[in-house]
């Protein structure tokens, strides 16, 4: 349930931004703000950024102007953002001054966390001696942990702050329009809810392949790599989204209750992680016209990290709905094609009559996650001859979304309303999922394969291995 009041003019949110002078700011929040206000004009936010850097006033106004421009912001909600804006230079890891920072700001507030997961924790602490005022809410970005055991922990220094329902871990992933339209699809016509089980679903795959390469962030992600950056957080709430059971209405309380319900049901297929998993690391090549060097020659790697940059893990989700189908999770970076969507692969029909010849291709449903499209591809009657199939097409563009992910994001956090968030619980099984995974890549148990950066990656990858009799 929401914990604020509804927007209005006499409504007034703070978006506190703690580690304001970086590129999240610059990059994602300030343009989904400005998204979220081009929708509705008449939300009244006040923006207070603080760090350590030494901005001054006017930088940080121009910063502000700037990341709002570029979304669509009328001119007047802009000017009266900007006016009302201020940036304090404080070091957030210093009790007094984060008093004072706290202190200074009035009306629900939101507290986001543009900071490096490990200095979140100890602002946490301070946050659990002093105490924050009545409504405050915390927001922070993905890495929620770096295994398990800091996810527990850093769950439970939360809970010492804010009550669950006022804590938003963000994942701009449920933002997508895309990501969205899986209600409709799902739940608001009768066509694919009778299929939509492992009686009729043969495997789903939910794949997110770039035609960027490292871009600059190896400080991030040569720690992190395709599995921790990718699969284990946005691919995996992308699975809980496309297989949950219909709620009965769209209230966030029911909504994450079923994603954390499938999530507690999955795990790696057959529990073998070895044969379950593959990993691939990018090496020179040409993606476009770019030329791009082998991953370890990119500033900031450290090859002695053995890091992925292409990752596959194949899952099952134990429940009666969806034994029995695999959902094969692949994302990775430097390929020659940017395939963003979810596949799924029908059964083959329980009987064709004697006399049609079939194609020997699985009908399909394909739901792009970028760009928000469907198409069907299924077996009908060839041109020219009754008696042949082919497989025919049918695209449809679906609803694209009113504003950019992060707006939606900030859209139900301004507001309370915690269904775009990731709750504690789902976060913890997250990573249970994924670490038997990362302890057999430690050991040595999968190789660690290469692809031309520009190429489709290695070959073979898709293919699900047999169960064990016993399995």
């Amino acid at each position: 349930m929401s914990d604020a009041t509804p927007p209005g003019i006499d409504s007034v949110n703070t978006l506190l931004i703690l580690g304001a002078s970086g590129d999240l700011t610059n990059r994602l929040l300030l343009p989904g703000l400005g998204s979220l206000l081009a929708a509705e004009p008449g939300r009244r936010v006040r923006v207070v950024g603080a760090d350590i850097a030494d901005l001054s006033e006017q930088d940080w106004a121009e910063r502000v102007r700037s990341g709002l421009s570029g979304a669509g912001v009328p001119d007047a909600a802009a000017g009266a953002i900007v006016e009302d804006t201020r940036y304090v230079r404080a070091d957030v890891l210093d009790a007094d001054a984060l008093g004072r920072l706290l202190d200074s700001v009035d009306g629900p507030t939101v507290v986001y966390f543009a900071l490096p997961p490990r200095i979140s924790v100890k602002v946490c602490e301070l946050l659990e001696r002093r105490g924050v005022a009545p409504g405050t809410r915390l927001a922070l970005e993905k890495p929620f942990g770096t295994d398990l055991a800091s996810a527990e922990a850093l769950n439970a220094q939360l809970l010492k702050v804010v009550e669950e329902n006022r804590i938003f871990r963000v994942d701009h992933f449920l933002g997508l329009s895309s990501v969205l339209n899986l209600f409709g699809v799902r739940f608001a016509n009768r066509l694919l809810a009778p299929v939509w089980t492992s009686e009729h679903i043969e495997k789903v795959v939910i794949r997110y392949d770039e035609d960027l390469a490292l871009e600059g962030r190896a400080g991030y992600y040569d720690r992190a790599g395709a599995l921790v950056d990718m699969i284990q957080s946005h691919l995996l709430q992308v699975l809980a989204f496309f297989a949950m059971e219909a709620p009965q209405t769209l209230d966030a309380e029911q909504v994450r209750a079923l994603k954390a319900q499938v999530l507690r049901a999955t795990r790696i297929w057959a529990d073998d992680p070895a044969a379950s998993s593959r990993r691939a690391r990018y090496t020179g090549g040409t993606i476009g016209e770019r030329r791009v060097p082998d991953y370890v020659d990119e500033e900031g790697v450290d090859p002695a990290l053995d890091t992925e940059t292409l990752a596959e893990v194949i899952v099952e989700i134990d429940n009666e709905r969806w034994s029995g189908t695999p959902f094969v999770l692949r994302s990775g970076k430097a390929l020659g094609e940017a395939v963003k969507q979810i596949e799924v692969f029908f059964r083959e029909p329980a009987h064709v009559p004697t006399g049609l010849h079939g194609t020997g291709h699985p009908d399909m449903l394909v739901l792009g996650l970028k760009p928000a499209e469907m198409l069907i591809s299924m077996s009908v009657n060839a041109e020219g001859d009754p008696f042949e199939l082919e497989q025919k097409d049918l695209r449809a563009t679906l609803g694209v979304s009113r504003m950019l992910p992060y707006g939606e994001v900030l859209d139900r956090m301004l507001d309370g309303d915690p269904l775009l968030s990731i709750r504690g619980d789902v976060a913890e099984d997250c990573w249970r999922i994924v670490t038997p995974v990362l302890a057999a890549w430690r050991a040595g148990e999968v190789p660690m394969q290469d692809y031309p950066a520009g190429s489709a990656g290695p070959e073979g990858w898709g293919s699900v291995p047999a169960r064990d009799s016993g399995a």
